[in-house]
């Protein structure tokens, strides 16, 4: 009752001279980039939540003081902070803490204004400042002079606004100097903003005025860390989410599916898992199955794991309004659905038709929501795709539901309008979906992939980059969306590879997956009346070339997956910018045709054209056999000097994954010296947390034709009685290859070059 009375209290205010436009005035209105809700500084305007003091936990005192919060980390408030808005934050993991005061001499400190009813945060940034982060992005890597919309949009073929608002939101700004010296700016606001990076970085929030957190360090790599500490890390994910997923909107009838599945495995292309979008569902209502296109799910299920494979599938927030229907009608009991700004249920056209959509700031409703996946997931569902989570609403204003909506939180969370919780809709719903899907599978790691997400989402589910197109355009932009995503801590990204929207002719499909095939997330999606768009639609030759870059990908399983356990202990990216490998070479800081994988492999797809390089040794390597020095797709693929890369055996899912023997690719430095890194663990389930894994380090040396190889058990209680090891020592006149041995010390002669 008293949360009923304060959003009444609330509602009158907003309809009594704040000046806040409502959302039916927006639809009216026709307003495009104007069609949001404008409260300006909603709470000092209305004294509706004077609750000075509040901290967003249990009412203990707020101070409000600028200070460090950490080596190297301020945090800073303006004059006119009101905690209750704001907190608990979404981006942080905790509360900040202060340790001290602000060093004298720490340059970046915000201005904090109000203009035209909007507040602002204003950062000076040195001459020569490289601008990167502000999460999901079109364009190029460097941001510098852009403008960043954050407002969640569902941007089909990303067309709305030329792209500078997508499916996400990451008020975080990540800058490096031109000595390699880098910061990071978090706006600490989920109210609708702009970023803009011109000669200074402002942040221009619609909500209350916001506090800014500060980092600076000696380097990149120590400012995504940092972010990390902050923000969270991405869980490490199951081993058979690293590999190829096909995925089609949408494969039905049951048939297909398996249909899929089994020409995958006729014609020997490596996949772990076929995904399955809304057609699946009866007349797209959730957490049902389309009687007759599925008309057995736990035989769908059970027939691909029988070959192998994982499977995914779709569950959208919108619930159809339909009397009978058991997800609306226990969620209208409980009384879970977003209201309208008159306390109605709010209805929004998505693809059902009229759609009630759950309010994830109540944690009753997260709980029932949570509650939902136990029968679905006991079909035997692996993984879950949350899409439309924007929330995506067709008849909305804006594509979305209005900005006065009404949610009515609990727990620690303040009931508001949907302008301040609009753009961690989607996290909420993934974190509730994560907590159900964990309660049924608990000896299971969950897999979400979800389409909206805010700085921090990678603590739940893991991100592509929403409905691209079969664009040579979009085939480049890729490389720079995914970088600017692992900047902003999410290590887990990828796009729709191949394109989703519009036909994809063979030479982009091919180019696609040839490089595509190192992404951190590797799916091909499309949209349905395209063409067939899986590996042998092509024609005889992209299929070769697909299961060549395939081959590539699953040999290089041990590295990618020591890669995600890196990932999930430190932040860094799994993908990373050439600027990783020099942060004071300033051609590398612009360079986005390119990319690393980890710190020791180099991605050059066949297109680029004249792109910058890193200084050093550097050496072209052939993972499966291939020569890309003379194909016409697959991406040449180098090796830093210095470097061992682990790959394993050519296998055709995950589920044949071993590390009982191991090919080690060996790049001597100058000084003939190479290191290198393996996790192993179960590959699921929870045992590494208890110990249940092993971290081996490998040093090698070379002497004239002779190789000592040493293999050291650093962590874990994993143990390989007898492992097998081949050697492929690579220098400036190509590669030789040793016989197979085994041992913790071993000497290999090789032939001389």
């Amino acid at each position: 009752m008293k949360t009923r009375i304060l959003i009444l209290s609330l509602l009158s205010i907003i309809s009594c001279g704040t000046g806040i436009t409502t959302g039916q005035e927006i639809a009216s209105s026709g307003a495009h980039n104007s069609d949001f809700l404008t409260s300006g500084n909603f709470y000092q305007k209305s004294g509706a939540i004077t609750s000075s003091g509040y901290n967003g936990t249990d009412g203990i005192a707020f101070i409000q003081q600028d200070g460090l919060i950490g080596r190297d980390i301020c945090i800073f408030y303006p004059a006119d902070y009101d905690p209750k808005p704001h907190e608990p934050s979404f981006a942080l993991l905790n509360e900040p803490v202060l340790t001290g005061k602000v060093p004298s001499d720490w340059a970046l400190r915000p201005n904090f204004y109000v203009k035209n009813g909007k507040a602002i945060a204003t950062l000076p940034i040195e001459e020569g400042t490289a601008l990167y982060g502000t999460g999901e992005n079109t364009g190029p890597l460097l941001r510098n002079g852009k403008k960043i919309m954050l407002w969640n949009t569902d941007n089909y073929k990303y067309l709305v606004d030329s792209g500078n608002r997508l499916y996400q939101s990451h008020p975080w700004v990540f800058g490096v100097r031109s000595d390699g010296t880098a910061f990071g700016i978090i706006g600490d606001n989920t109210w609708r903003q702009e970023i803009e990076l011109t000669d200074s970085i402002r942040f221009i929030s619609d909500g209350p005025a916001f506090r800014v957190i500060v980092i600076q360090k000696n380097s990149p790599q120590e400012v995504v860390m940092e972010l990390a500490n902050l923000t969270g890390k991405m869980e490490l994910p199951p081993l058979w989410a690293l590999g190829f997923q096909q995925s089609r909107y949408s494969y039905v009838p049951d048939t297909r599916i398996l249909g899929i599945a089994d020409t995958m495995r006729m014609k020997k292309l490596p996949c772990d898992v076929i995904w399955m979008d809304i057609d699946y569902m009866e007349k797209f209502k959730v957490f049902t199955f389309d009687k007759k296109m599925i008309p057995d799910p736990k035989a769908v299920n059970q027939g691909l794991h029988s070959r192998g494979f994982k499977s995914v599938w779709m569950i959208d927030p919108g619930v159809k309004v339909e009397k009978g229907y058991s997800v609306y009608d226990s969620g209208s009991q409980g009384d879970h659905w977003v209201l309208t700004a008159e306390l109605k249920e709010f209805n929004g056209k998505v693809w059902p038709g009229p759609c009630a959509f759950p309010d994830f700031t109540r944690p009753e409703t997260q709980s029932w929501w949570s509650g939902l996946y136990r029968d679905f997931m006991a079909t035997g569902i692996d993984g879950v795709w949350n899409d439309m989570n924007e929330p995506s609403v067709f008849d909305g204003p804006g594509g979305t539901m209005p900005a006065d909506n009404v949610h009515r939180g609990g727990g620690v969370l303040q009931p508001d309008i949907h302008l301040r919780y609009h753009n961690i809709y989607g996290m909420l719903m993934v974190k509730a979906s994560r907590e159900g899907i964990m309660k049924v599978n608990p000896d299971k790691r969950p897999f979400i992939l979800s389409r909206s997400g805010y700085l921090g989402s990678s603590r739940y589910a893991a991100t592509w980059t929403g409905d691209n197109c079969g664009l040579v355009e979009h085939m480049k932009m890729s490389i720079p969306m995914s970088l600017n995503l692992g900047l902003s801590g999410q290590p887990f990204n990828g796009p729709d590879m191949g394109g989703f929207a519009l036909g994809t002719s063979s030479e982009l499909y091919g180019q696609w997956i040839a490089f595509g095939t190192f992404f951190p997330f590797m799916r091909a999606h499309a949209e349905k009346g395209t063409n067939n768009k899986e590996p042998w639609a092509f024609g005889l030759e992209i299929e070769e070339v697909s299961r060549t870059a395939l081959n590539r990908r699953y040999r290089l399983m041990p590295y990618l997956y020591t890669l995600f356990y890196e990932a999930s202990k430190t932040g860094l990216p799994v993908m990373r910018p050439l600027f990783f490998a020099d942060p004071t070479d300033s051609a590398l800081k612009k360079e986005d045709q390119l990319f690393l994988l980890g710190n020791d492999l180099l991605i050059i797809p066949k297109w680029a054209v004249n792109p910058a390089l890193p200084k050093g040794i550097w050496r072209t390597v052939s993972i499966a056999g291939e020569n890309s020095l003379t194909d016409k797709y697959q991406a040449d693929v180098r090796i830093k000097g210095g470097a061992i890369i682990p790959l394993g055996k050519l296998i055709q899912s995950t589920s044949e994954y071993s590390t009982d023997s191991l090919t080690l690719l060996i790049c001597p430095d100058q000084q003939g010296k190479a290191v290198g890194q393996l996790y192993e663990d179960a590959g699921d389930g929870y045992g590494y947390q208890q110990g249940e894994y092993l971290l081996s380090s490998f040093s090698a040396e070379q002497q004239g034709t002779v190789v000592k190889v040493r293999i050291k058990s650093l962590e874990g209680s994993l143990r390989h009685a007898d492992r097998k090891y081949k050697i492929i020592l690579v220098h400036k006149n190509g590669a030789v290859e040793s016989d197979w041995a085994s041992g913790k010390n071993m000497k290999f002669n090789l032939p001389a070059n």
